[in-house]
């Protein structure tokens, strides 16, 4: 009896924990069902309020959306870039429209077809044409596949086919084993392979110019009409860029590429990356790539609709860009460039390494640079030419002499190396195992002021020394702080030498840094005899001296325009004059440099015959010593004067900076002693000009 009462109670035990864990089962089957119900009901509410969203209050804009996912959208030819003005609004870069007639790859042309074409094409245009060996040899084996390939033997075939020589080698070997005799071409045929090498030339399916320059009416008209019959053939407008003003300033106005070039291979990815297509055309040099992305222009887009082509927006010239230069200013300092140059080199004495000078006139006050020039002479035929060589403003460094003894004076006066009035004798350097050290002749007893005037070198031999903290003594050798190289170097570069002066070109060099640094050579560093500058450093260390200290940035751009149909009418951006650092000085010391520089220019400074005529004239001239390569074996060998000034007028209120360099004017060892004065009729040139100009 117990037993089942014991089992009873079990079995009644069981059950009641049975009926528990099904409440709780059923009450857990209920929560995560109201649970499911809830995250249904918010996915439905926002599944609502998304195609409420999208059909009712932004319908219009995701219709929009679609459409350009559904729509093939193309864009047509580059369109013209803008144009390029002077500072006085003439035009010195524009746009002319030109017939082009093309060539553009079918799709499954062959390259018999291709022979057929370049074949009519030949028979319809006239081209200035030259063919090479190599291009009639590739056009041989195009029309000759069989006996090409009989050129080939067995052996190498195998090799071919066992990857252990290429296609490119099989074509080599072909193009070996032609004998260029033996193909007896004729006019036609030669004139066929050169526009077969055009249609092949460059990206496989990108446009090809066949002829694109002095296109005739009657030319343009028989392509157009013949296209059924040339496939891949084509003919259109295109634009070209025009030059109002020639050869002058041309260097620095920079290219483009043409159409059949497109975007340079070498920049293909950093075009692309911005939008570019590859037949693009784009600045590749100097002004027009320093502005590409304001000149380009922006080209027609289209939408194809039911196979026809809607105009969806229509493209626009580039943006207009002002220059700061004076394009007639210009093209007057080419022109006695030119002359003078050429003058030198008939007449001057030892003038055989002397090539050619370097020109800057600049605004002090704004940076802006008014002309730029650099020419180079060569001899063609017994006769003297002149050339562009005006990127040397910025990417050739000279040795300048004493024209720098201006920055040279500020480290003395800022070191408390020289005092303001300081009297010093002329008297050479003695020192030991070197020759003495002198000025160009002995110049008496001297103060801050006529040192400059007559620019002594023991002058800045003895400040270099005490900057250095050391002392000179006859014939002993110097003991200098080394640390006196970082002082004037750092001096220098407050006034633009030996640093980057930021001109808004692509390329400019920062000069040459002496690499050995030891006592003497720091006496060489304070006259300007050892480390070298480009022109337009000169020109912002003058610019620098002429404003009261300020160290500016140098640029040709002036202002950018909207492109409208009244030119120069739209303003979108001005250069504001841009100061990158004020020189570490007083105006005291600064105020004797610039006094200084005038009395170079007075009575008997070294600066007369510069400027002459010029009233109120200030600056600085330099002679240095340099050893050229003469015969480019990479030793030099021969030594050379180099020539250089600078200055500025009127002195109290500088209108205009003037930089002339003439590098290797004379051989320092030729058969006379007389010097050749080019660089001073330069200068007293372009500086007549430009006040004939500027009144």
């Amino acid at each position: 009896m117990k037993k089942k009462l014991k089992k009873l109670s079990n079995k009644n035990k069981r059950k009641k924990l049975n009926n528990f864990s099904n409440r709780n089962q059923k009450k857990t089957i209920e929560k995560r069902y109201n649970i499911l119900i809830a995250i249904i009901i918010i996915i439905m509410t926002i599944l609502i309020i998304g195609l409420f969203n999208v059909q009712i209050l932004n319908n219009d804009y995701y219709k929009k959306e679609v459409e350009k996912l559904t729509t093939n959208i193309i864009y047509g030819e580059s369109a013209p870039r803008g144009r390029i003005y002077d500072r006085n609004g003439k035009i010195i870069v524009d746009n002319k429209a030109v017939r082009v007639i093309y060539y553009k790859k079918a799709s499954g042309i062959t390259t018999k077809d291709e022979i057929d074409v370049a074949y009519k094409l030949a028979n319809l245009l006239q081209l200035n044409y030259k063919t090479t060996d190599l291009m009639i040899k590739k056009f041989w084996i195009k029309n000759n596949f069989d006996l090409a390939n009989d050129l080939i033997t067995q052996d190498e075939r195998n090799l071919l086919k066992e990857r252990k020589i290429t296609s490119a080698d099989i074509e080599n070997y072909k193009l070996e084993r032609i004998n260029i005799d033996n193909i007896n071409y004729n006019d036609l045929d030669k004139k066929a392979a050169y526009i077969y090498n055009l249609m092949n030339d460059g990206y496989s399916f990108s446009q090809k110019n066949i002829k694109s320059e002095n296109v005739t009416e009657n030319e343009y008209a028989i392509i157009a009409e013949n296209l059924n019959s040339l496939p891949g053939v084509g003919v259109k407008l295109d634009w070209q860029r025009e030059y109002p003003y020639g050869n002058v300033f041309r260097s620095i106005l920079g290219s483009v590429s043409t159409s059949e070039m497109g975007i340079p291979y070498e920049q293909k990815d950093y075009y692309l990356k911005k939008g570019y297509s590859l037949t693009d055309r784009v600045g590749i040099s100097y002004l027009e790539l320093q502005y590409e992305d304001l000149l380009k222009g922006e080209k027609n887009k289209y939408k194809i609709e039911n196979g026809n082509y809607v105009l969806v927006e229509e493209g626009k010239r580039g943006h207009d860009i002002v220059l700061s230069i004076d394009i007639e200013l210009q093209k007057e300092i080419e022109k006695i460039m030119d002359e003078q140059i050429i003058k030198a080199k008939i007449q001057g004495p030892n003038t055989e390494y002397y090539d050619g000078s370097f020109v800057v006139i600049s605004d002090p006050h704004s940076g802006e640079i008014l002309a730029m020039a650099g020419k180079r002479v060569t001899k063609d035929n017994d006769e003297y030419k002149t050339y562009d060589y005006t990127p040397g403003v910025t990417t050739s460094p000279v040795v300048m002499g004493s024209a720098v003894k201006g920055a040279s004076h500020i480290v003395g006066y800022n070191t408390g190396a020289l005092k303001i009035g300081e009297v010093r004798s002329d008297n050479c350097l003695i020192l030991p195992s070197t020759p003495p050290r002198c000025s160009w002749k002995y110049l008496g007893t001297l103060n801050d002021i006529t040192a400059l005037k007559y620019s002594s070198n023991t002058y800045q031999y003895h400040t270099a020394i005490k900057v250095a903290h050391g002392k000179y003594s006859y014939n002993k050798s110097l003991n200098l702080d080394l640390n006196a190289y970082k002082i004037y170097r750092d001096t220098f570069a407050s006034f633009g030498l030996g640093v980057k002066t930021g001109i808004d070109l692509p390329v400019e060099s920062v000069g040459y840094k002496g690499k050995s640094d030891n006592a003497s050579l720091l006496l060489d560093f304070a006259i300007g005899q050892y480390d070298s500058y480009t022109t337009i450093q000169m020109s912002q260390y003058i610019n620098t001296i002429a404003n009261g200290g300020y160290r500016l940035q140098p640029h040709l751009l002036k202002a950018v325009y909207e492109p409208t149909d009244t030119p120069l009418t739209n303003l979108s951006y001005e250069f504001k004059t841009n100061i990158l650092n004020k020189v570490d000085t007083s105006d005291e010391y600064l105020d004797r440099v610039k006094l200084g520089f005038r009395s170079v220019m007075e009575s008997d400074g070294t600066g007369l015959g510069y400027m002459t005529g010029i009233k109120k004239s200030a600056g600085k001239t330099g002679t240095s010593q340099s050893i050229i390569d003469t015969n480019n074996d990479g030793v030099v060998d021969t030594m050379v004067l180099n020539h250089t000034f600078v200055g500025y007028s009127p002195y109290d209120n500088p209108k205009a900076t003037f930089t002339v360099i003439s590098p290797n004017t004379f051989n320092y060892h030729g058969v006379s002693s007389t010097r050749n004065y080019v660089n001073m009729r330069i200068t007293t040139a372009i500086a007549k000009k430009f006040f004939e100009i500027y009144k």
